[in-house]
């Protein structure tokens, strides 16, 4: 039978490259933190040295977060903890009330059932990513996504015609949402992570998809397909 830890254990997951983690050090103490280091520097400063429950892990650097997510999800399948947060090493850029969102779910006020998305921004895709991703200033070769057919080998079926998401693929997610697809399906898309670059991209309008039903209510969004939560105070470490 297989063990997990108790129903109020909560993991936080960083994909790391390079960026300064000072902020784990407001983390809450209850949470066991992963950090996945794909950088050549030394991921922890050194005011967390002495702190228990952190583990780094060092990964070449490919899939980008998508990478290091299923690979912890593939991992820790047989002892996921009650809530996994997943987020990049530095996530305020998308989330900048992460700290009150760790907080909250420290406290039990906030739970993700099964899934919670993290960022100020919902916004909209379609499945080649002609809206966001072909004008994206980092795409200067104007390159197409397979959203589309991405989804359709993952969960089958007809590709939607829009894909809602919030930017940055920050979320976290009960062991119940994890488990609701087998370990075969998270190997799945670990394979199709790593066979090319812009996988990943994908990946950041599915997430929700992996774990449930879709988490955005289109109907909530703009003409444009957008939607600017309220104003949050920049938090930064």
């Amino acid at each position: 039978m297989v063990q997990h830890p108790d129903d109020t254990s909560i993991e936080l997951v960083v994909a790391r490259y390079e960026e300064d983690l000072r902020w784990l050090k407001r983390v809450p103490a209850s949470f066991r933190i992963t950090v996945y280091n794909k950088g050549s520097t030394e991921a922890m400063p050194e005011s967390l040295h002495a702190r228990e429950g952190i583990s780094v892990l060092p990964f070449p650097n490919i899939g980008r977060e998508a990478h290091s997510y299923l690979t912890h999800l593939i991992t820790r399948y047989d002892s996921l903890p009650a809530i996994s947060v997943f987020c990049q090493g530095r996530p305020f850029d998308h989330a900048p009330d992460l700290h009150d969102r760790l907080a909250a779910l420290a406290a039990g006020s906030e739970i993700p059932s099964p899934f919670l998305w993290y960022g100020f921004l919902e916004d909209t895709d379609d499945p080649k990513g002609r809206r966001l991703f072909v004008p994206w200033s980092k795409n200067p070769e104007r390159t197409e996504l397979a959203t589309g057919k991405l989804f359709e080998e993952l969960f089958g079926g007809t590709s939607p015609e829009l894909f809602h998401f919030r930017g940055g693929a920050q979320f976290s997610v009960s062991r119940e949402g994890v488990l609701s697809r087998p370990r075969e399906f998270y190997e799945r898309a670990l394979e199709l992570c790593v066979s090319d670059p812009l996988v990943p991209h994908s990946l950041e309008r599915l997430w929700d998809r992996f774990f449930g039903d879709p988490f955005i209510d289109p109907s909530t969004l703009g003409p444009d397909g957008t939607r600017y939560l309220k104003k949050i105070r920049r938090l930064e470490p």
